[in-house]
């Protein structure tokens, strides 16, 4: 449904050279032009309250665990979404126009890239919206917050646009099926540095059975994530969002 986004890092050093436009400096990658198919789409920040109406897809299994086009593993478990333009992070009310169901996803990837498409749901999304039942809906978008928060309507005329500055990283240090070795493993890096925190969070692996990831949280930038890795020699631990 939506294979080329998974290669969306490979695309984003082969074209955005070729597009013409140059960047400020620390412009994220994901804010960049790309090019897919020999179309180019220009990312573009958004003010609360922005609108859009179009045909929503969801993508699930095939996809589950693969690297989403912000260096995140997807999780078709977990409320998140593809939009070609939006910012990472923008979050975004989804309402089926067929149905009136709603639900609110965090953008965390590229893509759909088939035309007439503005959004492709996570499975979870997807199915609490009816998605799942036809495989696509119209429906209408609305911005409701950033960086993984939501603004109260009240609120909503307050906000101005802005630019979202990427922060709270955590490292997946490991995953355990049962809660007790987690905890144990947990507590070896509650004390290794004090300046992070480390912690089980409850999750599912692509069969829907629970697991337990160890995760140290509290990194404010991805280099300084970077860093905690080699400092401790974690080079098979992941670096994500929280």
């Amino acid at each position: 449904m939506r294979y080329l986004s998974i290669l969306l890092f490979i695309t984003f050093i082969i074209f955005i050279s070729g597009c013409g436009k140059t960047y400020p400096h620390g412009t994220p990658a994901t804010m960049k032009a790309y090019c897919i198919r020999g179309k180019t789409y220009y990312p573009t920040y958004v003010s609360i309250g922005k609108k859009s109406r179009g045909i929503a897809s969801w993508y699930g299994r095939g996809f589950h665990f693969k690297r989403t086009s912000n260096g995140e593993r997807y999780n078709m478990y977990d409320k998140t979404a593809a939009h070609k333009t939006w910012p990472m992070n923008t979050m975004v009310k989804v309402t089926n126009l067929r149905n009136n169901r709603s639900v609110i996803v965090r953008i965390n990837d590229r893509g759909p890239f088939i035309r007439g498409r503005v959004i492709d749901c996570s499975f979870v999304a997807g199915k609490i919206i009816g998605i799942n039942l036809r495989g696509t809906a119209k429906v209408q978008l609305e911005v409701v917050g950033f960086a993984g928060k939501i603004y109260k309507k009240k609120s909503i005329k307050q906000q101005v646009p802005k630019k979202v500055k990427i922060t709270n990283f955590a490292i997946k240090i490991k995953s355990f099926e049962d809660s007790e070795e987690a905890i144990i493993y947990q507590r070896h890096y509650s004390i290794l540095d004090k300046r992070y925190k480390s912690i089980v969070k409850k999750a599912h692996n692509i069969d829907g059975d629970e697991m337990y990831l160890v995760l140290v949280i509290g990194f404010k930038t991805n280099q300084e994530a970077e860093d905690y890795k080699y400092c401790n020699d974690l080079e098979d631990a992941i670096i994500i969002r929280e």
